[in-house]
């Protein structure tokens, strides 16, 4: 029998000093610095468990608020936005290393543009962006529709008219 995954917000219940996803930066983020962001209202830092074992972290990410200058973005979409816009930002992702591989951080990723679709429309924001750390994680968010500009890595976009295509195709598409 297997038990239900859920997307919950970081709280001191989780086994935060056992997750390990490979990447120290992320690693310690979690472990050391995202409760207090959030206590601070910084950021907002959500987990997926398993029911089953619900202190155990399968993975997180964190959800900002940023700006963003359009010369950052696609030639396409910078003349549609005035020079700085506001958005969500993807800050983090991370999925344990004992758990990769499985479809989680897409998970993640889906409740990520759920969340910012929801957002929207309560505050003027564009879309989301996620910066890719490197050319392997560009392919991954390539994959989901977010566009960036060829000679860099960072401020990937997905714009909320995508996002919401993208969900209303959930079921066929992810």
């Amino acid at each position: 029998m297997s038990s239900a995954l859920n997307i919950e917000p970081l709280t001191k219940a989780y086994n935060r000093t056992g997750f390990d996803c490979g990447d120290q930066a992320l690693n310690y983020f979690l472990q050391k610095t995202a409760r207090q962001h959030m206590d601070k209202r910084l950021s907002k830092t959500f987990v997926l468990i398993d029911e089953g074992n619900s202190a155990e972290i399968i993975a997180y990410m964190t959800l900002v608020v940023c700006e963003v200058l359009a010369d950052d973005i696609p030639h396409q979409w910078k003349k549609k936005y005035p020079r700085r816009i506001p958005a969500a930002k993807l800050a983090k992702l991370a999925v344990s290393v004992d758990q990769q591989r499985k479809g989680y951080g897409e998970t993640l990723l889906i409740d990520a543009m759920q969340k910012t679709l929801i957002v929207s429309n309560a505050m003027g924001i564009a879309g989301l962006f996620v910066d890719a750390k490197h050319q392997h994680a560009k392919a991954y968010y390539h994959q989901f529709g977010f566009i960036g500009l060829p000679e860099q890595l960072e401020n990937m976009f997905l714009p909320l008219s995508i996002i919401a295509k993208s969900l209303r195709n959930t079921d066929e598409t992810f």
